[in-house]
């Protein structure tokens, strides 16, 4: 096998992956598990989903490791010490931001021991959010390009993962907006989805009654 053929085959089973993980994540997917399953859907759903995710994103990584792979770069010291050191920064701000959302209703694990599992959680406009749409996956995307080390099956696995990140934020904001109405439509006029820019920082407005 090949150099090329790794490529190909990473690039099938994310388009796979990123397939699934969209599908499954709809609004038509959720609303089938509602009538199937009733309540328990909404108490499930969120951490089921999570482990799906995890479980069927391993086979990536053991291909990313088997499969035939050039090196394309290793950048040297201390150039690579810089760029580690923004890698971790990058990971910080995506715990921050993790806890900004509210870790525990990410994880799918409030919904087991809530009263109201169907709830949504709130619109956050705090932190990073105030900045850009989905920090989370800025902050994902400065993590993986600034890897010092870089292999032909790691170059395929970043492209795809960024045209995921922005290919799926889309996918996200049309649910966003389903749910949430005007609210989130104006947010997502005023910030920008994933790169910050000059002077784009969301304020809600007064009538919205949304905190900062």
């Amino acid at each position: 096998m090949n150099i090329f053929a790794s490529m190909v085959i990473l690039t099938l089973f994310f388009g796979l992956y990123g397939a699934l993980h969209s599908w499954l994540a709809s609004l038509s997917v959720k609303n089938w598990l509602r009538r199937q399953f009733g309540p328990a859907a909404d108490r499930w759903y969120r951490l089921v989903y999570n482990v799906l995710a995890v479980v069927t994103f391993l086979p990536m990584l053991a291909l990313m490791a088997l499969l035939p792979q050039k090196t394309l770069y290793i950048v040297p010291s201390p150039w690579r010490w810089l760029m580690v050191l923004v890698q971790l920064a990058a990971l910080a701000a995506a715990g921050v931001t993790l806890l900004q959302t509210g870790v525990f209703h990410f994880l799918g694990l409030t919904q087991l021991v809530t009263d109201r599992p169907a709830d949504n959680a709130p619109l956050n406009f705090r932190g990073f959010y105030r900045y850009v749409r989905h920090p989370l996956y800025t902050f994902s995307l400065i993590f993986l390009w600034l890897n010092p080390f870089m292999t032909t099956n790691s170059l395929i696995a970043y492209i795809l993962f960024s045209l995921y990140f922005y290919i799926g934020s889309g996918y996200e904001e049309r649910r966003m907006v389903a749910e949430f109405g005007p609210t989130y439509a104006d947010y997502c006029r005023r910030v920008p989805r994933l790169v910050p820019l000059p002077g784009r920082r969301y304020t809600p407005q007064p009538a919205t009654g949304d905190a900062a």
